[in-house]
């Protein structure tokens, strides 16, 4: 008995770990599918569906996020920041993120922004990197993965 309740701890245990280790591939692929719902259904509609909670593209620890060009978050499926405008906002290094977002996308049309969040189970500040994409003309979409 004793065995299988350490083999259960182990799964336990395994499986939290595991539901914070995504890699760089699934979050673009993700990120990728929302930018063709996007396209599919136009921008307004698809930043809706990206800020519901339990949505198409909210898979737990896999979600997306979105922002306009002005740094105002305009959908987040898991904190209610729709509306906030986080352009100057600083991350614990000093990187300025969202802002970082805007400028990838700008120049390059998508691409990955590295920075330092809290980790949601650890609570200590983990290396991070989204993968962000346009949509449309004042628009972006991302998602990210903890380096750790």
């Amino acid at each position: 008995m004793s065995r299988l309740i350490k083999l259960g701890a182990a799964l336990l245990l395994g499986g939290t770990t595991y539901a914070f280790a995504l890699t760089a591939d699934e979050v673009k692929s993700h990120v990728e599918k929302g930018a063709t719902y996007c396209k599919e259904v136009g921008v307004s509609k698809c930043i809706e569906e990206m800020g519901k909670k339990d949505g198409m593209f909210d898979k737990g620890d896999l979600y997306i996020f979105a922002t306009d060009f002005d740094g105002v978050i305009t959908a987040h499926p898991k904190k209610p920041i729709a509306g906030k405008n986080l352009y100057r906002y600083k991350d614990k290094a000093g990187n300025q993120l969202f802002k970082n977002f805007i400028d990838k996308v700008k120049a390059d049309g998508s691409g990955w922004v590295d920075y330092v969040w809290a980790h949601p189970t650890t609570k200590k500040q983990t290396p991070k990197s989204s993968y962000v994409i346009g949509v449309g003309e004042n628009q972006l979409i991302g998602a990210g993965y903890y380096k750790q």
